[in-house]
């Protein structure tokens, strides 16, 4: 700048507008592979197979043998577009993901895609029933919209201070086309709002929370971690999950069991008069039926 232009009277206010542009031009939505455009026309169907690996063999240290043993919490989906996020490495749990991840409570996490819900992020959350050992199966049909073509899911590790396992906003829509099968290999992450270091630890609140990181097999580095295993480069697989479309998308209703956005709770919850509240209860088996006894009943309830 020369002399006679640091002079003149408006110089200030043309670099100042010169500055709010170049700020405009690089704060502009950044358009990523995973929320590229999805030109598909119409829904698909996929079924989701959840399968957990948890076993003495393959995870032997301090594996939970009782009270309870070890076990899958119920499977929480969310389908959605790039304006909405379930959860995601190196951030802050939401108060949903916290008191699932904690506790395996589920109503925080409705009520977040609820609110996503309005905005037009979030189409259909799912849920599948939890897995009373470390080994089994759970699934669920699904439904993807090409406005809302990503798909994210949580599962709780069943015991632990806040450990859970899941898939962040994959994108399941290629341009003009549904992908035909996806397969994940699932690792153990924490969510950052409990400081305990076994499956068993008490109650230790992590203040102030910190960012959700994977565990792997020296991290956390402490002898005193359930997974530490220092002599692993890598920790095996815990859990998988295999998405897989269907030819044709199902003609019959996803079940409400499965199926708890936007219109599954009974009607008698949402009258005119709100004075109200909800009550929420989940449990964990600690024993299970033996020499033919009774299946264990439904694991959570609304009243």
């Amino acid at each position: 700048m020369t002399s006679t232009e640091a002079s003149s009277p408006g110089w200030q206010w043309r670099l100042l507008l010169a500055f709010l542009k170049l700020m405009m031009f690089h704060s502009g939505p950044v358009q990523t592979a995973n929320e590229r455009t999805c030109t598909v026309r119409g829904p698909t169907s996929y079924i989701l197979v959840f399968t957990g690996h948890w076993s003495p063999q393959t995870f032997p240290k301090q594996y939970p043998m009782f009270r309870p043993p070890a076990q899958w919490s119920k499977l929480i989906a969310v389908t959605h577009n790039g304006q909405y996020q379930l959860w995601r490495e190196g951030v802050l749990a939401s108060p949903g993901v916290r008191s699932f991840a904690e506790l395996g409570v589920t109503m925080d996490l409705v009520k977040e895609a609820r609110e996503a819900r309005k905005r037009r992020a979030v189409s259909t959350l799912y849920r599948t029933a939890g897995i009373s050992s470390g080994t089994g199966h759970s699934s669920t049909e699904i439904l993807l919209q090409p406005r809302n073509p990503q798909l994210s899911l949580l599962v709780k590790i069943v015991p632990s201070p806040d450990w859970f396992v899941g898939v962040n906003s994959v994108n399941l829509c290629e341009g003009n086309q549904w992908r035909q099968e996806v397969i994940f290999d699932l690792h153990p992450f924490d969510a950052g709002t409990d400081s305990g270091f076994t499956f068993s630890s008490p109650n230790y609140p992590t203040s102030p929370p910190e960012n959700i990181t994977r565990i792997t097999s020296q991290n956390p580095n402490h002898p005193a971690n359930s997974f530490y295993y220092p002599r692993l480069s890598e920790l095996p697989p815990l859990a998988t999950v295999r998405i897989t479309r269907q030819s044709q998308v199902s003609a019959r209703q996803i079940p409400l069991s499965n199926h708890i956005l936007p219109h599954s709770m009974p009607q008698y919850f949402s009258g005119k008069n709100q004075q109200g509240g909800m009550r929420h209860r989940t449990r964990y088996i600690l024993l299970r039926p033996a020499n033919n006894g009774s299946p264990c009943p439904e694991l959570e309830e609304q009243a």
